[in-house]
């Protein structure tokens, strides 16, 4: 460390900007290999990233938790038990992350916030203290924040919440008004009503999980319904405001495409309208790092930005908001560093998604409206779990809800996409995916041997169903 001037100068092969997944794994895999490793992350309540501390992994365990019964708890008190849960679960993850990286000799991690002052330089600030960071190559992974749209009250209202505050909130919601339709929107709402509250969604356009086929979409609903989540589509929102009535201390005002307004009350809101990438204050302008118009930082299919010796990995690039996706970045930008530099962002085929209702939904390449967009011949499957007599594992565990659905060139045999809204459809999905990067074809599939009894053998039926 250079200490001869005012300012204490860290030099670094690679400074990391952001303890997400694609940004830590490469400055562990580095550091590994002797390169003098710099990871800066803002908070120390974020080692690790998003996905362990206020994404994935707590969400996915208050899930199971409103999934799993437990008579011997009241309601209010088996959700701050499981709250309290997720806390110690994610602070034992956000340890070991950290200890990743802190056991390296080669890697130093400072806890500060990260400002570009020139193209190969950082200034951390954390308090009244400040480093300078040199290095030569930089990665920025920063992740996304949650958008807090300008409708009147929103932003003001002290019961509106994000996700990241909702998960740290032990004090059970009776009343949750979720705003908004996509995958947070509705894995928060079906996660809360299966702990008890009565939770309306308020959904902007004419029905939710917009990326996903009508009649997907439709069963989605339907058992949303059937758990107690009220869906109201067409809700354009008009204003949020406090109130001390007997109707609940916060309510939401929305308007219908008639133009009639309504009002939905509530203990708590959550704004579940979408994430954007985290740009602002990152001093990008003084490397000379482009942005786009969402903020997103611009990259090549090498995650390179318009400065080559810095790259952006995860939300922060404006690609899916994964973090699989985030992993894979780091495989892009290690292979341009210590490869051959070959592997790009176009080599990804058949990367599945998942949202976390009960059961879920997940699906991998294209939707029935989007094959039929692209003008292919299409063979489709639909079928409802509860009539595959064959598959026996549904009811086994008590949940023979949904359905699922394939769509398959009907010259190739190749299969363009399938989605799965059924238990253990986040796991049964990467067979197919597998099976797309493999390029095997829907007979393959449809002729395999699979465990019985397991959700995957389902791939006999939905396969042998086309038409």
């Amino acid at each position: 460390m250079d200490t001869t001037g005012t300012v204490p100068v860290l030099e670094a092969d690679l400074a990391v900007v952001g303890f997400g997944k694609g940004g830590k794994t490469l400055a562990a895999a580095l550091a590994g290999r002797g390169s003098k490793v710099v990871m800066i992350e803002q908070s120390d309540r974020m080692y690790g990233g998003t996905c362990i501390n206020i994404g994935c992994v707590p969400t996915k365990n208050l899930v199971f938790a409103a999934e799993t019964p437990d008579p011997l708890h009241d309601p209010d008190d088996r959700y701050a038990r499981a709250v309290d849960e997720t806390q110690e679960l994610t602070a034992l993850l956000r340890g070991k992350n950290f200890a990743m990286l802190d056991r390296l000799d080669a890697a130093t991690v400072v806890t500060g916030r990260a400002v570009f002052t020139g193209p190969h330089e950082l200034t951390v600030t954390a308090g009244d203290d400040t480093l300078v960071v040199r290095a030569e190559t930089i990665v920025v992974g920063t992740g996304a924040d949650p958008v807090l749209p300008p409708i009147p009250g929103l932003r003001e209202s002290a019961h509106v919440v994000t996700s990241t505050e909702l998960l740290a909130l032990r004090e059970r919601p009776r009343r949750l008004v979720v705003l908004g339709g996509s995958y947070v929107a509705v894995e928060f709402a079906a996660m809360h009503a299966a702990f008890g509250a009565d939770v309306t969604l308020l959904e902007r356009g004419p029905r939710i999980l917009k990326a996903e086929d009508p009649d997907v979409v439709e069963e989605a609903a339907r058992i949303l319904a059937g758990t107690g989540v009220r869906i109201v589509t067409g809700a354009s929102l008009v204003r949020v405001e406090d109130a001390d009535g007997a109707d609940g201390p916060v309510r939401v005002v929305h308007r219908n495409a008639a133009g009639t307004e309504a009002t939905t009350y509530g203990d708590v809101v959550l704004a579940a309208l979408g994430r954007t990438p985290h740009t602002a204050g990152l001093g990008l302008e003084a490397a000379g790092i482009d942005t786009d118009e969402r903020g997103a930082i611009r990259v090549d299919e090498h995650l390179r930005t318009s400065q080559p010796h810095v790259f952006a990995v995860g939300d922060v690039n404006g690609g899916p908001q994964f973090t699989y996706v985030s992993l894979d970045d780091y495989r892009v930008v290690l292979d341009q560093l210590v490869g051959d530099g070959r592997r790009s962002t176009a080599d990804r085929r058949a990367v599945p998604s998942t949202v976390f209702m009960t059961p879920p939904l997940a699906r991998v390449g294209l939707t029935e409206t989007e094959a039929r967009a692209a003008g292919r011949p299409l063979k489709v499957a639909v079928r409802r779990v509860e009539d595959m007599a064959t598959v026996p594992r549904a009811r086994i565990v008590h949940d023979p809800r949904g359905l699922m659905k394939a769509v398959v060139d009907a010259e190739t045999d190749e299969i363009l996409g399938v989605t799965m809204l059924s238990h253990d459809a986040h796991e049964t999905i990467n067979t197919v995916a597998l099976a797309m990067r493999a390029s095997l074809t829907a007979t393959q599939v449809r002729d395999g041997i699979y465990t019985h009894p397991s959700m995957t053998e389902a791939l006999n039926d939905l396969f042998g169903n086309l038409r």
